[in-house]
């Protein structure tokens, strides 16, 4: 903008000394300083309704709202972003973009989360939330806005999180569109889809008489005599591997939708120490695709 302020309508060689001086000069400067601080007035307020402070000014409180407004060529440095703490911890959980990018949650039961004040369509907005799943069998169910970056999401399946320990877990969700369309990014995790090299992370030693863990890719097991256990129905293209590490009794798994049968269960036994097998689970059933020493009935 252009100042109004005109220093140069002030006449500072008047009046001039030691002679008799003309009213109608006073009156001009007096009329040209006033227009002068009218123009100042009416500029500073103008830039303190608009200009981003450092601090707030004398008597007012600190408003950098920037109203959308666009800013550019801007090398920043040492940014960071308001952490917040969102209230609700179990049911319905709305995650209002507008409060923060950084929220969290403290989970005391399942969630269903819900996206509010996404950026308008045409402007990219991303949220992250940091999710501390207090109990494995507390789960986290997606709005169906959220339709992006679902393939090898760890323990996704039909709009649902599952997780297989506790502990907090960081997602990244974002839209382009208003909300309409969510892509979800676990960034704490790696994904269950790979191209090379291929980790099939965690395990645990299966007990006797206990159902083999859904969430965990390989269990293994070391008898103390006859043993049992269960394998139940799994999500489509989900590996599940077993293993006998130590032999004092034969293990033996019944699965559920076993593909080596017409229809209902079968059974895995294990006999020796070594004996291993790898299932892959397609089209409603559990297919063994690798075996070592495993009968299967």
């Amino acid at each position: 903008m252009t100042s109004a302020i005109n220093p140069n309508n002030i006449d500072g060689a008047y009046p001039v000394a030691g002679q008799d001086n003309n009213s109608q000069g006073f009156r001009d400067n007096f009329t040209n300083t006033k227009t002068n601080f009218q123009a100042a007035a009416e500029e500073i307020t103008d830039l303190q309704n608009k200009v981003v402070l450092k601090a707030a000014l004398t008597g007012s409180a600190l408003d950098n709202n920037l109203n959308n407004n666009t800013i550019y060529a801007v090398n920043l440095n040492d940014v960071s972003t308001t952490r917040t703490a969102v209230t609700a911890t179990s049911g319905a959980v709305s995650i209002n973009y507008a409060t923060g990018q950084y929220q969290t949650i403290n989970t005391t039961g399942s969630i269903t989360l819900a996206f509010t004040n996404f950026p308008a369509a045409g402007f990219y907005g991303c949220v992250r939330l940091a999710i501390t799943v207090n109990n494995t069998g507390y789960t986290v169910s997606l709005p169906a806005a959220v339709s992006q970056g679902l393939t090898g999401l760890q323990g996704y399946s039909a709009g649902t999180i599952t997780f297989g320990t506790t502990g907090t877990y960081v997602f990244d969700f974002a839209s382009s569109d208003g909300g309409s369309t969510v892509t979800i990014t676990d960034v704490s995790r790696p994904l269950n889809v790979y191209t090379y090299p291929l980790y099939l992370t965690g395990s645990e030693d299966l007990a006797s008489a206990a159902a083999a863990s859904l969430n965990i890719t390989t269990s293994y097991f070391s008898t103390g005599g006859a043993e049992t256990a269960t394998l139940a129905a799994g999500a489509d293209g989900q590996v599940k591997v077993f293993a006998m590490a130590a032999d004092s009794g034969d293990m033996v798994i019944t699965v559920t939708n076993a593909g080596w049968k017409t229809s209902g269960t079968g059974t895995i036994t294990f006999n020796d120490i070594g004996d291993a097998c790898t299932l892959l689970y397609t089209n409603s059933k559990w297919y063994c695709i690798g075996n070592n020493g495993c009968a299967f009935a």
